[in-house]
């Protein structure tokens, strides 16, 4: 495409890793051309990604070697969720089957706003 780019975000990276790439190696060459071409700086990042690519959920599949706490798994999927819904917390509490009262108390442990 004629760019210089310095690579991918570590966020951009991980939702490469998340995505299930149903085309396979076709579906990834398309979803780079189209960061490359969407990307303002220097490295890839998550929202120059097609949206199916940066809306993908974290994978809870265990990986030998890579065991990480219960509590940060659990974090990073509502974190996921909620961004997948755009914020909206009522529809993130609904698709984890939790009460909004639940997800408010869980997002202000992680610090987050609610």
């Amino acid at each position: 495409m004629g760019r210089k780019l310095a690579g991918l975000t570590p966020e951009a990276a991980n939702q490469l890793v998340r995505y299930a790439w149903p085309g396979n190696v076709r579906e990834l060459e398309n979803a780079i051309e189209h960061a490359v071409v969407l990307a303002q700086g220097t490295r890839i990042d998550v929202e120059d990604l097609p949206e199916e690519v940066g809306s993908a959920l974290p994978t809870t599949v265990y990986t030998p070697g890579e065991i990480r706490p219960l509590a940060d798994v659990e974090r990073d999927y509502i974190l996921a969720v909620l961004n997948a819904n755009d914020g909206n917390k009522a529809r993130a509490a609904e698709q984890l089957e939790i009460g909004t009262a639940t997800l408010y108390r869980k997002l202000k442990e992680y610090g987050q706003p609610t």
